[in-house]
């Protein structure tokens, strides 16, 4: 039988879109712009989100979201040298200058692609990976699909033009509320100035393009993108205590109005809205019963904390639901055993893993031979 517990605290009641305020009290100059909370993805503010539209070079956050996931699932080590293509070594736009045939780190290419753009970085990343840069595509059109990007569709890698390709604000920001759950992007991200060596002596100076990194607050990963065709765009995120917020803006008619616009909407996000916190993370008040095992019960950990976005001043009730599942020793330290889940008006927001906080061996012959005895007398 599932064990089941129940918390419940004051909270903000709306966590459904919660623009009708918003719209009036922000009007950024672009095509289409999108503002929401990190954690839950609850949208604070929308200006034709959903509206399709070329993004540039913002399609490079689910180019490094692929890479990061490959190096997570052991398919590409960030260590492995990776030979560069004529195709990769030729693309124009943004780009590194690479050389055909020399070889590089993947670290090395996938840091040039998070802060300096390169689109030649981007293809030999994509080729090592799928093969091609046709295959690379097919892969990131799959995962915007399972991250029910419905409004996107990718025709390469890079961004530079070529039709069909198309994003939309809020589709944008679900890829980098995704991209951001991998640490090492943001230990690359942050790279503000760097000199980028090449195997024959060569050294490229790389300069991040999201600036916000050094003039707002917080603000630790991005993605800019610019054409003609798509004008100047910024994902950005920044994180302020236990809150962070990611924004896109679509379309501006100059970078000095992306920033612009980018820091407006952070700024109302913040000075409006807080994340409260319902389980910190690390030991719960609870014990996890376990069968099979000496240990009949062990402590439970949460892996992160599970928190609410609310609007400041506003009060409600939201309940966080416990469940664990039914543990048979043996038990690790650190496996999963169940989840806690957030709820507002019966309606689950979001939900955390929970974890054996330490082990349940299972029973020696002899511990089981004296429980079967307990159990006669």
């Amino acid at each position: 039988m599932k064990q089941f517990l129940l918390l419940t605290m004051a909270c903000a009641a709306a966590v459904m879109p919660i623009e009708a305020r918003e719209s009036n009290a922000l009007s950024p100059v672009c095509k289409s712009a999108y503002l929401c909370d990190a954690e839950s993805g609850t949208q604070v503010f929308a200006m034709d989100e959903t509206k399709r539209l070329p993004i540039a070079s913002m399609c490079k956050i689910m180019t490094l979201d692929l890479c990061f996931e490959a190096v997570e699932r052991g398919e590409l080590s960030l260590d492995e040298q990776i030979v560069v293509s004529g195709n990769a070594a030729g693309m124009g736009g943004s780009q590194v200058f690479l050389d055909s045939g020399l070889s590089y780190t993947a670290e090395e290419l996938i840091k040039t692609v998070a802060v300096c753009s390169a689109n030649d970085s981007c293809v030999a990343l994509a080729e090592r990976i799928a093969g091609s840069e046709e295959g690379f595509v097919a892969k990131m059109n799959e995962k915007a699909a399972e991250l029910g990007a419905d409004n996107t569709l990718f025709a390469n890698c890079t961004g530079l033009p070529k039709e069909p390709q198309y994003s939309c604000a809020k589709d944008v920001a679900t890829m980098l509320k995704d991209l951001i759950t991998h640490e090492k992007y943001f230990d690359l991200a942050r790279v503000w100035l760097e000199d980028f060596s090449h195997p024959d002596g060569r050294t490229t100076t790389i300069t991040n393009t999201n600036k916000l990194l050094r003039s707002y607050t917080g603000c630790d990963g991005g993605k800019t993108g610019f054409t003609n065709e798509a004008g100047f765009c910024l994902a950005a995120t920044a994180k302020r205590g236990n809150m962070r917020l990611i924004s896109v803006v679509i379309g501006a008619e100059s970078s000095k109005q992306r920033f612009s616009d980018t820091a407006t909407m952070l700024d109302y996000g913040f000075n409006n809205f807080e994340c409260r916190e319902l389980i910190a993370r690390g030991e719960l008040d609870c014990r996890a019963s376990v069968s099979g095992s000496k240990k009949h019960e062990i402590s439970v950990i949460a892996e992160r904390p599970l928190t609410y976005f609310a609007r400041r001043g506003e009060k409600g009730e939201a309940t966080a639901h416990l469940e664990l599942r039914p543990l048979k020793a043996p038990i690790l330290a650190g496996e999963e055993v169940g989840y806690a889940s957030l709820h507002v008006g019966g309606v689950e927001i979001s939900r955390i893993a929970l974890r054996a906080g330490e082990d349940a061996p299972e029973y020696t012959w002899w511990e089981a031979l004296q429980e079967t005895a307990k159990g006669w007398q």
